[in-house]
């Protein structure tokens, strides 16, 4: 006796050639069906691997692009805070509390 390969029963071995081929050739197929199967399984993961190491790719030229904007981008402010405009940043306060104690006024006396 032997055990089958899907259930778990067990058949009678086949008494002549014939049978045995036959049986032989069916477990063949079956085989060669399964390889098929992981044929076409491993072809999909290879291109799905691929695709996202394509967009890894992408995502990491994107963020070397943005990095490299954002660097610039602070320099410029670092070069701007340094320089002879702070009076500009005073000016821009005294402006916002003009205009907050004028809100607060209209608001009281309403």
């Amino acid at each position: 006796m032997r055990r089958a390969h899907a259930g778990n029963y067990y058949e009678p071995l086949p008494q002549d050639n014939n049978e045995l081929e036959h049986e032989n050739e069916r477990m063949a197929q079956e085989l060669s069906e399964k390889i098929g199967v992981l044929k076409s399984l491993s072809i999909d993961i290879g291109n799905e691997v691929q695709y996202q190491h394509k967009m890894l790719k992408d995502v990491d030229d994107d963020l070397d692009r943005t990095g490299g904007f954002l660097g610039k981008t602070m320099s410029r402010v670092v070069k701007l805070s340094r320089g002879s405009h702070n009076y500009l940043i005073l000016y821009l306060f005294i402006f916002a509390v003009v205009v907050f104690f004028i809100l607060y006024l209209v608001l009281k006396f309403r």
